[in-house]
């Protein structure tokens, strides 16, 4: 369904949708470039039967949430030379205004408080979430992601080739088949995919939108907030959970390590084998931590004053 959050139109779904529930809620927000969709089924659903009213949504300019072309393509070879220049880099928007996308999703539904999980770009936006309003977070949950801070070790070469690299066309089995080898790049070792389930999600992702330059607006959006958001963990007094894979390719688990240790009282847990994807087998690793860090906060054990 669509709603109207911080100014904007924002895909949601939301399990109790048409219904009154008083169930607790669990705002997922989820990465760079992908969907509302791209949560795994299963995922959503075993929150849903551990008693929680599960909200999805399309972070701004990707999936069926508001696009903003009108700002132009942005140039992510003049981004990255900024960055390493150390000057001011100019975002068509700014991760803040996706944490208040999200805040409003929850006004928009009537949830005065949520417990917030995110995905790598999602689990910055969550970060902002639980600076911008921690009267809104039940408990924060930050999932291979990072602070952001300087000096963090970067994604391996052959990601970052695999990453910049374009389809080779813009029919879908060559967004299929460039999005197969990214996956395979930065997947889990311990856990690999079903290449004909991921096809088939891949597919279902771009037959839903495809917005190439959108990914590209939200990547300098993540360049614009590094540096500055390590600066401000510290005052995140929302009981949090730091969960990152051990062998990710893209955000390396030093930066989740960083993470943990910036924000006071949060919980780091490493997943063995685990690279940057949420793979069936990982599923049950993440939620044996979840659960119990949402039922801690829910009691307010740990909760910092």
């Amino acid at each position: 369904m669509k709603i109207r959050a911080n100014g904007i139109d924002i895909e949601v779904e939301d399990s109790a949708e048409g219904q009154r529930s008083d169930k607790p809620a669990v705002l997922l927000i989820m990465g760079l470039g992908m969907q509302l969709v791209s949560w795994p089924m299963a995922f959503v659903q075993a929150l849903e039967h551990a008693g929680f009213r599960v909200i999805r949504h399309d972070n701004r300019d990707i999936g069926l949430s508001s696009q903003f072309g009108h700002l132009g393509k942005p140039s992510i070879v003049l981004t990255t030379l900024k960055m390493k220049l150390g000057l001011p880099v100019r975002p068509p928007y700014q991760l803040q205004d996706m944490a208040l996308d999200a805040v409003g999703v929850l006004d928009a539904l009537g949830v005065q408080k949520a417990h917030v999980v995110g995905v790598s770009m999602g689990g910055m936006i969550a970060q902002r979430v639980a600076l911008a309003a921690p009267h809104r977070v039940l408990s924060l949950t930050s999932i291979m992601s990072s602070s952001g801070a300087k000096g963090l070790p970067e994604a391996k070469p052959k990601v970052i080739r695999a990453l910049f690299k374009r389809p080779s066309s813009a029919s879908p089995d060559a967004i299929v088949a460039h999005y197969l080898r990214l996956f395979d790049v930065i997947g889990s070792p311990a856990y690999p995919i079903d290449e004909a389930q991921t096809r088939e999600r891949i597919l279902l992702g771009y037959k839903r939108s495809y917005n190439p330059q959108g990914v590209l607006r939200q990547m300098v959006a993540i360049a614009a907030d590094m540096g500055k958001r390590a600066q401000e963990l510290g005052r995140i007094k929302t009981p949090t959970l730091v969960l990152h894979g051990k062998e990710d390719p893209l955000v390396p688990y030093a930066c989740g390590e960083d993470t943990a240790q910036r924000i006071p009282g949060a919980k780091m847990v490493g997943i063995d084998g685990m690279g940057h994807d949420l793979p069936p087998g990982v599923l049950p690793l993440l939620l044996a931590q979840i659960l119990p860090h949402f039922a801690t906060a829910a009691k307010g054990v740990g909760t910092k004053v």
